[in-house]
């Protein structure tokens, strides 16, 4: 697709892309989400989402010293200083299914959760080239959403994400200023729009620094409140594969 191809270039370009290992960032986040699971709030956390394939890590979490890591769809652990795994869950997407999860998520959930989101995040639009992934552009939408390019995506199963199908924006520079998805671990009543602006430039990406995930009930417009999410990037520092 030629609009994929400018949407890719837009953001750095595929050939820059396949130079890295990885992308290193310092997140803040918060939100009704986080209040609503009893999760305490984020707050400049390292993190290191792969660019090769769908694994995260936090690092210094969930405490000083700890390693967590999202591997796939397989597994969520965690690590002592000394690389020794303290706690693991294999298929955590299976365990929201309990009623515990309406009301609380403890540190192996909310890995899992925050992992596969913010590894969507840091390797968007990018991640819209890895096989299996289906890609369409749909019609314009009205008022002024009018000016936004709009592009139904499909995932592969073997892909950890919200939905497997999502609408991502794109202005008229194509840079991402939305997604739209079901949270399906939060519920499937879940549909959110996530908006994405402050845009800067880290080597040769350009990171969208400020992000904000609002309600979604119905139709396209998000009500104004509550902020779901509110995810500030501080720093983005793309790491170069080895010679």
């Amino acid at each position: 697709m030629k609009i994929l191809e400018e949407i890719i270039e837009a953001h750095g370009g595929m050939d820059y892309w396949d130079t890295l290992e990885a992308v290193e960032a310092d997140i803040s986040a918060a939100g009704f989400l986080f209040m609503a699971k009893r999760r305490p709030v984020l707050d400049h956390i390292r993190m290191r989402a792969s660019t090769r394939e769908p694994r995260f890590t936090f690092f210094d979490f969930p405490g000083p010293g700890k390693t967590a890591e999202l591997i796939g769809i397989d597994e969520v652990r965690i690590l002592d200083p000394d690389g020794k795994v303290i706690a693991r869950r294999e298929d955590p997407r299976l365990a929201f299914r309990s009623v515990r999860h309406l009301f609380s998520w403890d540190d192996l959930d909310f890995i899992y959760f925050a992992g596969y989101a913010t590894w969507n995040y840091l390797t968007a639009p990018f991640l819209l080239m890895r096989k299996g992934v289906i890609v369409r552009e749909l019609s314009p939408l009205s008022g002024d959403l009018a000016r936004l390019t709009r592009l139904h995506v499909t995932f592969p199963d073997d892909i950890p994400t919200h939905s497997r199908e999502q609408v991502y924006y794109f202005d008229d520079q194509r840079l991402l200023r939305r997604l739209d998805y079901t949270a399906e671990v939060v519920g499937n009543w879940a549909h959110a729009a996530h908006l994405c602006d402050g845009y800067q430039l880290f080597g040769k990406l350009k990171v969208p620094t400020r992000r904000r995930v609002f309600p979604l009930p119905f139709g396209h417009r998000p009500l104004p409140g509550p902020t779901l999410v509110a995810i500030d990037v501080h720093d983005v520092r793309p790491i170069v594969l080895p010679d």
